[in-house]
């Protein structure tokens, strides 16, 4: 079916010239067009052409979107979304000066969310994310990233992959599943932690593996959590059984992660609040993205990512919402945006890159999503506004008119 997205006042297009990725000075030339309308075929982009040469008479659906700002389908490519309980408590302890890290050595933290999900049921955990997905969808995301981590068994990983999947399924977006059971050391193995990394390297791998449950695999490589050797033996162990690898790491300290992602090649490391400038030039001159998470420095109150170091110096970034229970409780992907420019010093352009194109580079779908190209999927996020700023001004406020995924509006205000 032949569609014309018609007569915005404004198309960002992200535009690439073939590259599919932005770094250094390119993130900040996003192709701006006024006067031009997108033509959409079977789901993809067909032309982006300027106003006065259309004929509306060649096409079986106009869509008017006259003094609207139209983005690519923006992409979120690092959350937690599915998990049950809260951890709202926590938030007040921490508010009176006790730390994250303390709050997890006592048995909090990501160890209380484990219990939760383990006494959810597949239908619980299904029904509790529902309405999360829906949230995105109405600020424009058309593709999103959700990680297990809160089962920590064999069972409870598993069901929550399948829970990830059957969001997939539902949903008309697409869902790509991490399998993050490298989250942390669950109570039960507390004192043999290296059993707990065979169950992940013997049983869980493979399993996912086989049954094709994860596109990516993930760690947590923190003091408080997996070590450098433990963490290189699970992702090596995974990129063998066909996983594109993510890391999380220099969140809270600098203990190996990140080069141990870059030798294996990952596709993304995430976090990096503490990483040092002298470890900018290796990660710059790599394919992996810099996936950079400012939620969780506002959530938890501590140092942001050095996301105008890494710019300038030839990274990849990419930026995410990190949306969980824990450390970054904010389901709201525009206000992370507006956190990166207040915050991080980044340019309004240079974050519409990082969630568009970048982010679509963090999940290995830049071939075909994530700019307005000729050719890619017609991922649109359509947005009341004159010009694409007034969404990152506009702080916490959603201006979201439309979305549309594969060329099919999935979501109009009102």
């Amino acid at each position: 079916m032949r569609k014309l997205f018609g007569n915005p006042k404004q198309i960002v297009t992200v535009n690439t010239n073939g590259k599919n990725v932005k770094r250094g000075s390119d993130a900040n030339e996003i192709g701006i067009l006024k006067n031009h309308s997108i033509i959409s075929n079977d789901g993809k982009i067909e032309a982006i052409v300027p106003n006065d040469k259309i004929d509306k008479t060649e096409f079986d659906e106009i869509i008017d979107l006259s003094g609207k700002t139209v983005l690519p389908g923006l992409i979120d490519s690092h959350t937690h979304l599915v998990f049950s309980g809260s951890r709202a408590d926590e938030f007040r302890r921490r508010l009176r000066g006790v730390s994250y890290e303390e709050i997890a050595r006592e048995g909090g933290g990501i160890l209380r969310t484990v219990t939760a999900v383990r006494n959810s049921s597949f239908e619980e955990l299904v029904e509790i994310a529902k309405p999360k997905v829906e949230e995105f969808i109405k600020q424009g995301v058309t593709s999103l990233e959700i990680k297990s981590g809160y089962g920590l068994s064999f069972y409870d990983e598993v069901k929550l992959l399948q829970v990830i999947n059957k969001l997939d399924e539902i949903f008309p977006i697409d869902i790509f599943p991490t399998f993050l059971g490298a989250h942390t050391f669950p109570p039960e193995y507390h004192s043999d932690n290296e059993s707990y990394v065979e169950l992940i390297l013997n049983e869980m791998l493979p399993y996912i593996a086989e049954k094709k449950l994860a596109k990516f695999t993930d760690a947590f490589c923190e003091s408080t959590a997996f070590s450098a050797k433990q963490t290189e033996r699970i992702l090596t162990k995974a990129k063998k059984l066909g996983f594109s690898l993510k890391l999380h790491t220099e969140q809270f300290n600098r203990i190996g992660g990140l080069d141990i992602a870059l030798e294996l090649g990952a596709t993304s490391v995430d976090h990096l609040e503490v990483l040092e400038n002298s470890q900018i030039q290796t990660l710059a001159e790599s394919e992996t993205v810099a996936t950079l998470l400012p939620g969780v420095s506002f959530f938890l109150d501590y140092g942001y990512a050095p996301a105008r170091n890494l710019i300038d110096g030839g990274a990849i970034v990419a930026l995410a919402t990190d949306y969980n229970p824990g450390s970054s409780h904010i389901l709201n992907l525009h206000l992370i945006m507006s956190f990166a420019a207040l915050k991080m010093k980044m340019t309004m352009e240079e974050i519409v890159s990082a969630v568009t194109i970048n982010a679509a580079k963090a999940l290995e779908i830049e071939n075909e999503t994530g700019s307005l190209e000729v050719g890619k999927s017609c991922d649109l996020a359509v947005f009341d506004a004159d010009e694409f700023s007034e969404i990152i001004y506009s702080v916490g406020q959603n201006l979201t008119f439309m979305t549309v995924k594969n060329g099919e509006i999935i979501y109009r205000k009102n």
